[in-house]
Formats: C-alpha cells, sequence, structure tokens
C-alpha cells in the first residue's frame, strides 16, 4: 500500500514538473509570437518537445525499477527436506543440481543431491524432481561443476561425482509422501501463478522423464584441521584442467584434472577460507579469508594483497573483511577481465554500516570503482556468464541483481527467503538455457537454509520501436511548420 503510494507521489512529481515547465514555455511561446520572434518561437518549441519525452521516459523507468523491487517472495521453485547449502547448473543440459543435509547430527534430517529439470510452459517455469542422490552421513556444503562431474565440499573432503542420463521407464509409480523419495524418483513441482504461491505442492509421480545415474570417481582430503575440518570453497579452472579447494584451515589446494593428482598447496590466510576464485589463465588465483585479507597468488607466491579502502579514509583497517571474489569477463570486450570483491562489517552494530562491492581490474588488480550495496550483510556473490550481472544474497534471506559495470541495483527482494541465502548461479549462456529464460534478459537461481530453491528474473527492459519513434519526430516537424504557418502568415 505504501509502496503504490510513494509510486503514484513519484509520478505525480514528474507530471507535475512537466506542467509547469509547460505553463513556463507557453508564456515565453506567447511573448515571442507577440514581438514576431520567430527563432526564438522554434527553440521553445523544441525545448518543450524535449521536456515531453524526458517526462514520459522517466514515468516508464520508475515504473519498471519499482516493479522489481520491494518485500515480496520470489517464485518457489523447490523445496527440499533437508537445508539448502549449493546450488549449479549444468550448461548442457540445463538441469539444476542442488544439494544440502543436516550433516553427521543424528536429528533425522538427511543429506542429499537432488537433481531438477527446468521447464518453461505457457511463460512460467517449474522444476522437476529426476533424482535424488543420498550422501549417508555427509552435507553437501560447496559445489563445483567440470561437464558431467560433480567436485562436492563434504567435510574434510573433496568428492567427485559422475552423473549420465539414462532412457526413460514408461512404468508409473505413486508420489513420495515425505519429499525426499528414493533414487531416480521423479516429482513435479510447479508454480501456480507468478507471486510464486504454491510452489511446493506435489503432482503426480510418473517415471516416463530420463533418469540418472549418479557415481562416485574419487575423493581427495582438501582440509586437515585437527578439529571440525570443512571444506569451504571449491572452484574447477575455466580449462577443466585444476580442481582447487580451500578449507578451515586456511590452505589453497590445487590437484591436476582429471588425475587428481597434487600439483601444489600452501597456506593462504592464517584463519579459515571464505572463498577462492581463478583466473581464466590461470596464472592468477585470487582467496578471501577470515584474517581480512584478499590475496593475489601466482602459483603458491603471493602476487599482491588487496586494499580496498585505499582511497576511503574513514574506513579503518579493521573496520571490514573481505566475504566473496569472483572473476568475470565484459561483453564485447575479450582482452578485458574484472575482479569483483564483497566488504562486509567486521562488528555487527545496532545501526549497521553498509556492505561495499569492489570492481577491479581484472589483470593489474587496482580498484576501479566501490560503491555500497546495503545494510544487508552480504552472505554470497555470483556473477553471470556475460558479465554483466552480480548476483548478491544476505544473511537476512534478501537476493539483489547488479549491473556489472556501473554496480547499479538492478532487482532487490527483502527477505524473500525465511533465512540465510547460501548459494545463488545465473541461467548459463548456453543454447539450453537461453530457451529457457523466456521474455527475461537475466534469470538467476537462489537457495538458503530455509529449503527453498527460488527463482528471480528480471524482464526485458520496454524500450521503443525505430519506426514508431521517427514517426512521432515527423509528426512533431509537421505540427510546428503548421502552427508556425498560422501565427506567422508567409513562413513558408
Amino acid at each position: 500500500m505504501l509502496e503504490n503510494h510513494f509510486s503514484s507521489l513519484t509520478q505525480m512529481h514528474s507530471y507535475k514538473k512537466f506542467v509547469h515547465c509547460a505553463h513556463y514555455i507557453y508564456y515565453r511561446i506567447t511573448n515571442s509570437c507577440m514581438d514576431n520572434n520567430i527563432e526564438l518561437c522554434i527553440y521553445f518549441f523544441i525545448y518543450f518537445f524535449v521536456e515531453l519525452s524526458v517526462t514520459i521516459s522517466n514515468l516508464l523507468s520508475d515504473q519498471s525499477s519499482q516493479s522489481s523491487m520491494g518485500k515480496r517472495r520470489a517464485p518457489e521453485l523447490y523445496r527440499a527436506p533437508f537445508p539448502l547449502y549449493t546450488v549449479r547448473i549444468e550448461p548442457k543440459t540445463g538441469l539444476i543440481i542442488t544439494a544440502g543435509g543436516g550433516g553427521a547430527s543424528k536429528t533425522g534430517i538427511k543429506n542429499g543431491m537432488h537433481f531438477l529439470s527446468l521447464e518453461l510452459v505457457g511463460g512460467v517455469h517449474s522444476a522437476t524432481l529426476l533424482h535424488t542422490h543420498e550422501t549417508d552421513t555427509r552435507a553437501t556444503m560447496c559445489m563445483s561443476l567440470a561437464g558431467d562431474v560433480i567436485a562436492a565440499g563434504q567435510d574434510a573432503n573433496c568428492t567427485l561425482m559422475r552423473f549420465s542420463q539414462q532412457a526413460a521407464k514408461q512404468a508409473k509409480k505413486p508420489a513420495a509422501k515425505d519429499g525426499a523419495g528414493d533414487k531416480g524418483a521423479a516429482r513435479k513441482r510447479g508454480r501456480k501463478g507468478q507471486n510464486g504461491d504454491g510452489g511446493g505442492d506435489v503432482a503426480q509421480m510418473k517415471e516416463d522423464s530420463p533418469q540418472l545415474v549418479v557415481e562416485d570417481v574419487g575423493a581427495v582430503q582438501a582440509d586437515l584441521s585437527p578439529q571440525d575440518p570443512c571444506v569451504k570453497c571449491v572452484r574447477f579452472s575455466g580449462d577443466l584442467k585444476l580442481l582447487l579447494s580451500g578449507g578451515a584451515d586456511g590452505y589453497v589446494r590445487v590437484w591436476e584434472f582429471p588425475s587428481l593428482k597434487e600439483k601444489f598447496s600452501f597456506r593462504a590466510h592464517k584463519d579459515e577460507l571464505e572463498d577462492i576464485d581463478i583466473s581464466p589463465d590461470n596464472k592468477h588465483i585470487v582467496t578471501v579469508g577470515r584474517d581480512f585479507e584478499c590475496s593475489v597468488w601466482s602459483g603458491d607466491q603471493l602476487a599482491v594483497g588487496l586494499c580496498w579502502h585505499e582511497n576511503m579514509p574513514q574506513i579503518t583497517e579493521k573496520m571490514y573483511r573481505y566475504k566473496s571474489c569472483r572473476f568475470a569477463k565484459v561483453e564485447d570486450k575479450k582482452d578485458t577481465l574484472r575482479l569483483y570483491t564483497v566488504q562486509i562489517p567486521h562488528k555487527r552494530d545496532r545501526k549497521p554500516p553498509p556492505c561495499y562491492i569492489t570492481k577491479w581490474d581484472g589483470w593489474a588488480f587496482l580498484p576501479l570503482l566501490t560503491k555500497p550495496c546495503g545494510n544487508e550483510v552480504i552472505s554470497c556473490l555470483a556473477a553471470s556468464d556475460s558479465g554483466t550481472f552480480l548476483g548478491l544474497g544476505t544473511v537476512t534471506g534478501s537476493v539483489a541483481v547488479y549491473i556489472a559495470f556501473s554496480l547499479q541495483k538492478l532487482y532487490y527482494i527483502q527477505e524473500t527467503h525465511g533465512i540465510v541465502v547460501t548459494d545463488l548461479t545465473f541461467l548459463p549462456d548456453a543454447p539450453k538455457s537461453k530457451a529457457l529464460k523466456g521474455n527475461n534478459e537475466v534469470v538467476m537461481l537462489s537457495v538458503a537454509v530455509d529449503s527453498r530453491c527460488q527463482m528471480h528474473a528480471v524482464s526485458n527492459r520496454r524500450s521503443f520501436p525505430l519506426w514508431l519513434v521517427l514517426f512521432f519526430c515527423g509528426l512533431m516537424v509537421v505540427g510546428v511548420i503548421l502552427l508556425l504557418q498560422s501565427l506567422f502568415p508567409g513562413f513558408i
């Protein structure tokens, strides 16, 4: 109610401003006509039409931006029977892979990995559970994909699994009641409407869709902490020749893939790692730790330590710590690379200071732009394949999409999840995924500890057809000429 009222006030303000401007221009045109000043009269006519165009554009942009901001719930694709910690989309098949669980504690909450098929029917997205792969007492906390191979961070190990699709079975079977299901079971969860209500409904289950088989292909110990070992992050290199991991012991370990022969390892941080990424040419590794450091490594040698606030004297050394890092390319610029980092407050205050996002030159590692990104503490960061968009999740359950070039907020839903957002992923730039975008400029998935997988879509921004713009311009010119001819006989 208040948002609609604010929207009306904003539009009314633009309209009143235009009306005042129109009254002023009418006064000047009348005086110009009385003084027979044709040039000044033409000038104010042109100014009037420019002001009209700007006002209409502002009203349309206000409506477009306000439609994707606010406190509401995003459409729910799927609800798992356990907390979700990670999500990825396989580009070639379009399969959604999400995982999590209750860990080793005997709470009755299972640990598993779910494979979902995403569909777009009649402009409405829905997800079908194709397969459930149970992971015993190990909850998957992070994940990375290399084709049909999954690298999953589970306790102290990085476990590798391969999945494959097999021919469908035509036998029908009743739906599972508990939501976990047996391996290979399929159940459809569709969305009833655009508001996302009913996203967790269970439809009748049948085995006429392709069946998946998941097999373990290997495991490496990626964390050697004496107490509570945990793999915090895993990442395949862009050429899929290296596998990187970061653990609670502060070490980065790099293996050759697919042989899993350890290439090198080094202690990157005094405390546990938060995030890790590798440049497209495999020359630089960027690590983020809880020790306030974000470091760039050339192999196992420190290349540079980043400092995002060197031009911000109001920020002290231990006031913020790094949370996430991600390399991203720049669309239409093959030789340009960007690095994005997120900084969050080290201490929680009653009046929390803002978090910040920084854009860096991905080769020279110099800061290019830093902007605040809200007072909610950021929990995860994602970048689209094209490098055009960035996704942010927060500990309060909010989700946002930013334009990477300007770090401007494009989309925001406050507290769409009930609790911390654990992972985000964009729909890949692949033929299978592009068909699933529909009439949307960007589509992103989010998962959280509330067991929900939600979809966030930003519709294509409105634009006027060129022929329509030219047509109206022509009408304006004809109208001005006719009006001047009537005011000044003999003008033509």
